[in-house]
């Protein structure tokens, strides 16, 4: 795992998007791990700002979602499907059908998460996942307890989670859905490269477990520990609770840039 101190989101989205911007400068047919939420903002502002520029195209990419409510009206806002086009993929040039995710109004919900596996798989896995982390540790919405090698699954969010939530649905936990589809952590760590990006004070428990402590389900993001590539993006406050700060910075300072990330 390496983790990577900067200044600000702002530093963290441009680091982020190289990173995206050099997979689709070397894959014919690059697929990206799409997040939703505030973490990945910064990157998604960043790579519109270089698609309208002309320096790079997601006319070839495809890109799968990490997680769905389930039972939200197709048109509504905080549909995930909807967030992901509002904010990042209706800005920039992906084909028409590039873009999928798990549907949360299926009738059959097992048989749904078990398509979205095989497509998934179908497009030859995951190159790039963008992923953020809740301030209980979860990652996509494998909650604590979570199976380290679960699947696309329905799960029921945390009092916590839906607490955290609430500030997208006009602070109303109650208008929070209690049930989601999501990726399972075993299905997001067959992604070849994970980047992981955390902001933030609230964040800082969260990230010292994840790259500090033991791995389990308590902490589902510490799975990242065991996977060959992940990259951990961290502002200063989310960095606070690091044991090896220090070195992290010492080591990223250090790195030759031949490397990338």
């Amino acid at each position: 795992m390496e983790v990577v101190v900067l200044p600000n989101a702002r530093a963290i989205g441009e680091l982020a998007a190289d990173a995206v911007a050099s997979l689709l400068g070397t894959a014919r047919t690059a697929v990206l791990g799409l997040a939703t939420g505030s973490s990945p903002l910064a990157i998604y502002d960043e790579l519109v700002r270089r698609q309208q520029a002309g320096l790079i195209s997601f006319a070839h990419a495809k890109a799968f979602m990490l997680d769905e409510y389930v039972g939200l009206a197709p048109d509504h806002p905080q549909r995930y499907r909807n967030v992901i086009e509002r904010e990042f993929t209706g800005r920039v040039d992906f084909a028409a059908d590039a873009v999928h995710g798990p549907d949360g109004n299926a009738a059959d919900i097992p048989a749904a998460c078990a398509a979205y596996e095989r497509a998934i798989a179908g497009a030859g896995g995951v190159d790039l996942q963008l992923l953020g982390i809740g301030s209980d540790g979860h990652v996509a919405f494998n909650e604590p307890g979570s199976s380290l090698v679960s699947r696309t699954r329905l799960k029921t969010l945390t009092a916590q989670t839906v607490a955290d939530n609430a500030r997208f649905f006009d602070g109303d936990p109650d208008a929070v859905p209690r049930h989601v589809l999501t990726q399972g952590l075993g299905t997001i760590v067959e992604a070849r490269h994970l980047v992981l990006v955390a902001t933030g004070q609230g964040k800082a428990e969260a990230v010292h477990q994840m790259v500090e402590g033991g791995v389990g389900a308590l902490w589902p993001a510490s799975i990242l520990q065991f996977h060959p590539h992940a990259t951990v993006l961290v502002d200063g406050p989310a960095a606070s609770r690091l044991q090896l700060a220090d070195y992290y910075r010492q080591t990223y300072a250090a790195k030759p840039k031949w490397q990338g990330l």
